[in-house]
């Protein structure tokens, strides 16, 4: 939405209020007579707020001329509905529209006219802290059709064309200079020591670079409980059935016996080692699967992890950059000094 303070000025003729009587062209009348003449009922149809103004006194002003021409101006300030599109940001040009419309007089009774000349005017150096008001005006005609008939509709379109001054100091020329400064590196011989400057600048941008990998990090440790879940579902969904074949499912003699035929369970070895057990042979070689968690409980245990990470993240990389800055400056500005003036 957007905010606006207008001089809203209105004009028609009223054949019943033209006088002869008074030697003056026109007459200025308080405006507690506006409740007693015919006025339109304009309103203002995208409108989300506003109010009038009555400092010092009621900014209202009711002008009739000696042929009925009446005209009536009033001070408004309005928040009006602006939706914007915002494809092209910061480089976007944004339209706002502000429409008047008749509440209940349909165009049998009523019909909204722009004024020939200058019925949309700005005040002069009017200035916007983020975009720039296009000079051109574009005055249209919205009429509207309901149910109870067809109203008079006129809108008047605001052009805004966002001003690239402070994106350009805030977001491009910054990011242009550390692209511009890590090109140096190409420059320099690979035999020569890297300059003070040189270290600052890589490892302020390995910190750049490591806290965005953080990032993804903990984004990808947080969705791993549903890669696991999906995991666990196909690797039961493809188990081989073919342990199913020596043992039933009340925990019984399978399909096929082979106690006939002199051969115990310990004889029935596979080719892994693992032993294949009967349902007389209370031994088992391997110990109980621990029981699996819940989607829920591995869902948490994941976030806890790398709520973690993001923790430890929070102390470690302000903490190291610290003692960088500590090593830096000490090695840089003292140590090195000094050996310069020992020499």
């Amino acid at each position: 939405d957007y905010r606006v303070n207008i001089f809203l000025r209105q004009q028609w003729n009223d054949p019943r209020l033209a006088y002869n009587e008074y030697p003056d062209d026109s007459l200025d009348l308080d405006p507690s007579m506006l409740d007693s003449i015919w006025k339109p009922d304009l309103f203002f149809a995208n409108e989300k707020g506003a109010h009038f103004h009555e400092i010092t006194t009621d900014n209202k002003l009711l002008r009739i001329s000696r042929n009925g021409n009446v005209l009536y101006s009033i001070r408004i300030t309005l928040t009006l509905a602006c939706p914007m599109d915002l494809k092209n940001f910061p480089m976007d040009v944004q339209t706002c529209i502000m429409q008047l419309e008749s509440f209940g007089y349909t165009m049998n009774d009523l019909i909204f006219e722009w004024q020939e000349q200058g019925a949309v005017q700005v005040a002069d150096g009017l200035t916007l802290p983020q975009f720039i008001l296009k000079e051109e005006k574009d005055l249209r005609y919205c009429t509207k059709h309901y149910n109870t008939g067809k109203f008079t509709c006129i809108e008047a379109r605001f052009h805004l064309e966002r001003q690239m001054g402070y994106y350009l100091i805030q977001m491009y020329i910054p990011s242009l200079l550390i692209v511009i400064l890590s090109w140096i590196s190409f420059w320099i011989n690979m035999d020569a020591a890297p300059a003070p400057i040189d270290i600052w600048m890589a490892v302020c941008l390995l910190f750049v670079f490591s806290a965005l990998l953080e990032y993804a990090a903990v984004n990808f440790v947080s969705r791993q409980h549903k890669e696991l879940l999906r995991f666990r579902r196909k690797r039961r969904h493809h188990k081989s059935p073919m342990l199913n074949l020596f043992q039933d499912d009340e925990g019984g003699e399978g399909r096929f016996n082979f106690s006939a035929y002199g051969m115990g369970p310990a004889c029935l070895q596979a080719k892994d080692g693992i032993s294949v057990k009967g349902a007389n042979n209370n031994n088992t070689t391997n110990p109980p699967p621990a029981p699996s968690k819940s989607p829920e409980e591995m869902r948490k245990l994941f976030i806890q992890r790398a709520k973690k990470i993001d923790k430890i993240s929070r102390i470690g990389f302000p903490m190291a950059f610290l003692i960088f800055n500590m090593f830096y400056w000490i090695i840089y500005k003292i140590v090195r000094r000094e050996d310069v003036h020992n020499k």
